[in-house]
Order: C-alpha cells, then structure tokens, then sequence
C-alpha cells in the first residue's frame, strides 16, 4: 500500500506543468509515394540505460517498479507516449519508451519524471525519430 501511495504521489507532483494550457502537436509533412500520401511525424525514442544507482534492496526495487509502471500508465492515459517495453536482454540498455510529445525537451523532462531514473536506477538518451503518423506494429 505505500509504494501505491508514492506512486501516485510522484504522478500529481509533475501534472501541474502539463495543465497550465493546450501543448503543442508533433511535427509533421506530408510524403507523396507514387499514390499513396503518407503524413510522417517527429517522435522521440527515449532509451531507457541502466543507471549508476544499481544497489537498492528488494523492497526498494519492488516499490520502485510500480511507481515506474505507474508513471509508464499515466503517459499512455495523457498521449505523451504510442509505445513502451523492456528490452529481452540482460544489457545496458533496459528498454525503449516512443514520446508522442511536440518537443525533445519535453519527451525528455517526462522521461525524466520517471521514479527509476530519479532514483538513479535508470538513465535516459532521447533521440528524434520519424515515422509514419499512427504506425503500429503487426
């Protein structure tokens, strides 16, 4: 119950600076491909790196992965982000979260919010990407 409770606290603590007014949409164009018109759209790719504050305990680690989780499902519900997951792999990086944001800087101030990366579990590197507007997989 009080890993709930630090949850949804770390969530009301960033809402503020998102209901101050409307944000602002993706970049867009429009690309021609002999019949087919195709609307790409900027997105950010936030790698998510395995942080230098790798020491914490069990209980730790269980609270910090629900509030973690938490922050994950509150993007999604907002439309900040299309697409999160962890990588299968034991490497450095430990997953990828796809921003549906306007800017870099706001992917990143978002990603930043994270209680794993504030918690220095995690570390975060955002790249632009383009793609098709509304692409998924299959």
């Amino acid at each position: 119950m009080k890993c709930l409770w630090i949850a949804i606290a770390l969530l009301f603590i960033g809402l503020p600076a998102f209901a101050q007014g409307k944000i602002p949409e993706p970049e867009t164009f429009k690309m021609q491909v002999g019949d087919s018109t195709y609307v790409m759209q900027k997105y950010f790719i936030v790698f998510l790196k395995r942080g230098p504050e790798t020491g914490q305990s069990p209980e730790v680690l269980q609270e910090l992965q629900l509030a973690h989780l938490a922050h994950l499902r509150w993007l999604a519900e907002e439309n900040h982000i299309s697409m999160a997951g962890p990588f299968g792999e034991d490497g450095d990086i430990r997953g990828i979260v796809i921003y549906n944001t306007a800017t870099r800087e706001l992917a990143e101030e978002l990603a930043k919010m994270d209680p794993s990366v504030k918690a220095g579990r995690l570390v975060v590197e955002v790249h632009s990407w383009w793609a098709a507007k509304g692409s998924s997989l299959r």
